[in-house]
C-alpha cells in the first residue's frame, strides 16, 4: 500500500495546538464569529498574557489569523483561517427566533447577509443599522441581482426598531460591533465595500459573508 505521509507532522502539530481546553474553547468561539483578544480573555476568564500565549500557538499552526478593525485601528479581531479545521468544529444546534444582521448604515453588508441567510436556513432573518442610510447602496442591489439573491428595495432600519426577544444578533461591521450597546451574540469582521464602491469590493464582501453563513446556518434551528 502506497501512502503519502508528507503532511503527518503538520497534522500532529495542529492536533497538539488544539489539545488544550482554553485553546479548544477559543476555537469553538471563533467557529461562530470573530473576537478581539480582550473579548476572548473575558469569555475565558483568563489573563491577557495567557490569552496571548494561546493565540500565538494557534497562529503558528495556521489555525487563526488577525484583522485590524476598520473602526478603531488600535484594535484587531482574531479569525479562524478558512478551512483550517474542516470537519473538526462542533456541530451542536441552537434554537433561535430570528437572526438579525447589523452594520452601521444598513445599506450593504447587513442586507446581503440577510439575503444569503434566507437561502441557507429556515430561521427567519432581517437586518438593521446603528446609523441607517436613506437607501440600500445601488451596488449592493446590483450584486444581489447578479447572484440571484432576494434583496427587496426596502428602507434601512435602526437597530432599536428591529430587535426583539429571542433574536440572535450578528454584527457584520466593526464600527457597529464596537458602538452597539445591545448585546451581540456573534461578530463577523467583514471589510466595508462602500469606500471602494465598485462591484469587485461588493463581490468580495458577499463571498466573505457567504462562507460564514454556510458555516453557521446548520448550527441554528427555528424555535419549535
Amino acid at each position: 500500500m502506497n501512502i503519502d505521509w508528507s503532511d503527518v507532522e503538520a497534522r500532529v502539530r495542529r492536533h497538539a495546538a488544539l489539545a488544550d481546553p482554553a485553546r479548544l474553547r477559543m476555537v469553538d468561539v471563533l467557529a461562530l464569529g470573530d473576537a478581539s483578544p480582550s473579548e476572548l480573555a473575558e469569555i475565558l476568564g483568563a489573563p491577557s498574557n495567557l490569552v496571548a500565549h494561546h493565540l500565538g500557538v494557534l497562529e503558528r499552526e495556521g489555525i487563526v489569523g488577525r484583522k485590524r478593525s476598520e473602526a478603531d485601528r488600535r484594535r484587531n479581531y482574531v479569525q479562524l483561517v478558512p478551512g483550517a479545521l474542516d470537519g473538526l468544529t462542533p456541530r451542536d444546534q441552537r434554537e433561535v427566533a430570528r437572526v438579525v444582521f447589523v452594520c452601521t448604515r444598513n445599506s450593504a453588508r447587513s442586507h446581503l447577509a440577510a439575503a444569503l441567510w434566507r437561502c441557507a436556513s429556515a430561521v427567519p432573518a432581517t437586518s438593521a443599522g446603528t446609523h441607517p442610510a436613506d437607501a440600500i447602496h445601488p451596488v449592493a442591489l446590483d450584486v444581489a441581482r447578479r447572484h440571484r439573491l432576494d434583496l427587496p428595495r426596502v428602507a434601512p432600519q435602526h437597530v432599536s426598531d428591529v430587535l426583539g426577544d429571542g433574536d440572535l444578533v450578528i454584527s457584520v461591521c466593526d464600527r457597529a460591533h464596537e458602538e452597539l450597546a445591545t448585546p451581540i451574540d456573534i461578530h463577523w469582521s467583514v471589510p466595508d465595500p462602500v469606500p471602494a464602491g465598485d462591484a469587485a469590493a461588493f463581490d468580495d464582501a458577499l463571498d466573505d459573508l457567504a462562507r460564514r453563513v454556510r458555516a453557521l446556518a446548520p448550527r441554528l434551528t427555528p424555535i419549535r
